[in-house]
């Protein structure tokens, strides 16, 4: 029997996407937003605390680091929404420097209830800040966000960790593009991208020796399993992280070991995979660091600021909106 975990609509959503990604002319894809239902974010969680990952160091290194020195460029009130917040750890130490200058209303906007939840636990507590959870979609979240603003409130946008790199570069330009249409002059955004590093040091982060990123890539197919009644074979998949040199990323796919038929009833669909054939599951883009200042002037930002991590290269660059 099919049990669902998702609202009516959120599975109607979740099926459309399976089948339209699934039915893709040449290169069989799944969108990687769905690799974080509760299961798939506790792996990734994990995965953060491999040694294999730097990036999630990095990244709360120059939190820890430089938060501070952001919130004294910031202007004043400013509300704070954060676009994918995972569980919030890093973000604590911005909403602590804020908290010491103001009440902080703190917007994480999830798609995944889990996330929100764990969200609240671990920032509920941190003296005069509000957390108020939004489980929509990026941009749905921020319009709703901005919508609710005072008059006198600026916005900060925290896009941290390397979700950008998630988006080709074209889609991750508009992208910006949209967030800043949204946003008002003198708004920020803070924006964490991986930046480029040998491809052995790449390869081992998203293809980690004890399995767990191998873990958090099938669960997807879990969860189509258990959200929409599918009846993909687990132990006829295999998870492969690949570098693409012209493109400056690191692919995740789902390779097929035998030939197979797979029924994805919810979604009224029924294919055939190949021997060898793979699914597209996930892509991190990375970065040098020069590209970003010349990304933000392009999408309607100027580069306040920028800090590099040196121990795993790694950047959070302080966008203003013009």
């Amino acid at each position: 029997m099919l049990t669902s975990f998702l609202p009516v609509r959120h599975v109607s959503e979740f099926a459309a996407d399976v089948r339209q990604s699934l039915t893709k002319l040449g290169q069989r894809e799944l969108p990687s937003k769905y690799l974080y239902d509760e299961v798939g974010s506790a792996l990734f969680e994990t995965i953060c605390v491999l040694p294999e990952y730097g990036l999630t160091r990095a990244d709360a290194r120059l939190m820890e680091k430089h938060a501070g020195e952001i919130v004294r460029r910031l202007p004043s009130p400013i509300k704070v929404a954060e676009l994918g917040s995972g569980s919030g750890k890093k973000t604590r130490w911005i909403l602590e420097a804020l908290s010491r200058r103001q009440r902080t209303y703190y917007y994480p906007i999830e798609i995944s209830p889990s996330a929100l939840a764990a969200c609240a636990k671990e920032l509920g507590q941190i003296d005069l800040v509000s957390v108020v959870g939004h489980e929509q979609p990026y941009l749905e979240g921020l319009r709703t966000v901005a919508e609710g603003r005072g008059e006198q409130d600026h916005l900060l946008v925290l896009f941290l960790g390397s979700t950008i790199g998630n988006f080709d570069r074209h889609a991750g330009e508009e992208f910006l593009k949209e967030t800043r249409e949204i946003l008002q002059p003198g708004d920020a955004l803070l924006l964490g991208t991986d930046l480029e590093k040998s491809v052995e040091l790449q390869i081992l982060a998203y293809d980690d020796p004890a399995g767990v990123t191998a873990a958090f890539n099938l669960n997807l197919l879990a969860r189509i399993n258990r959200e929409l009644g599918a009846d993909f074979d687990l132990c006829c998949f295999r998870h492969e992280a690949r570098w693409n040199n012209v493109e400056r990323r690191i692919e995740m796919h789902l390779r097929s070991t035998r030939r197979q038929t797979v029924h994805v009833p919810v979604a009224s669909l029924r294919f055939m995979l190949n021997e060898d054939e793979t699914i597209w599951t996930e892509s991190s883009h990375k970065y040098k660091a020069e590209e970003i200042p010349q990304m933000a002037e392009r999408t309607g930002f100027r580069c306040d600021g920028q800090w590099i991590d040196r121990q795993w290269p790694f950047a959070q660059n302080l966008l203003v909106a013009e």
